[in-house]
């Protein structure tokens, strides 16, 4: 089914949206970046893995959520939901947001020095996507999939204008485990900004005190709303 879902540029989904290129994917299903035909604006598909969604569940929850979370501005805005038919006649069903400017982070990482932004600029970074997360947390909800091949970004000197692509959705998971799950992984993302474990030792304390070594109760410790390491960046002493 996976294979199925690798759909070319060109490929026309119901006769509404051309496939222009993959920009995505996670454990939910693949991500496509489309042009509506009817009035040539682009927006994104997220299709589902049918395995994973199971009678629509999942695509009405992430569906929910968005509609939820729609006053964030970190977050994709959500459109509508419709199904693809496939040829052998297995369905899949997919979601339809708003596309932004901008480059997958793991992308952005690449183009930098060594593959690695310097840690002011990364601090940069981690705030911007901190508030933007804690704008989540105030709603009541998490997003749950934070990581650098789901954030789009795009820069302007210091400043960093940030899109999460669509959130998980976490069968079993309480809001609380949700939101320690976003603080840890907004941590990961700053840590793998840095260039992750290879360039760690050489890191000032500013960073260390922030990331402990990528150890997760150390972090959640200090950590324990997002608010908190918000106020951490904004109150740090050099």
């Amino acid at each position: 089914m996976d294979k199925e879902l690798s759909f070319e540029p060109g490929f026309v989904v119901n006769g509404k949206y051309e496939i222009l290129e993959e920009i995505g994917s996670g454990y939910e299903g693949r991500v496509f970046l489309v042009r509506e035909m009817g009035t040539g604006i682009e927006r994104t598909i997220k299709f589902f893995y049918p395995r994973k969604n199971k009678e629509n569940k999942t695509i009405k929850a992430v569906a929910k959520k968005l509609h939820a979370l729609r006053s964030s501005r970190l977050l994709i805005q959500y459109h509508t939901q419709d199904k693809l038919v496939l040829p052998d006649g297995k369905e899949v069903a997919f979601l339809v947001s708003e596309f932004t400017e901008g480059v997958m982070l793991s992308e952005f990482l690449k183009t930098e020095p060594g593959a690695r932004l310097h840690y002011f600029v990364a601090l940069h970074l981690l705030y911007s996507l901190v508030k933007g997360v804690e704008e989540i947390h105030r709603l009541g909800q998490y997003h749950a999939d934070i990581h650098t091949e789901n954030i789009m970004v795009e820069r302007a000197g210091l400043s960093f204008q940030l899109k999460l692509l669509d959130p998980f959705h976490w069968v079993g998971a309480t809001k609380s485990d949700g939101q320690k799950n976003d603080i840890s992984n907004a941590v990961e993302v700053f840590y793998e900004s840095l260039g992750g474990a290879k360039h760690y030792a050489k890191q000032p304390q500013v960073v260390k005190d922030i990331c402990f070594g990528m150890k997760k109760p150390f972090i959640l410790r200090k950590f324990k709303t997002i608010t908190k390491l918000r106020h951490h960046l904004e109150t740090l002493e050099w």
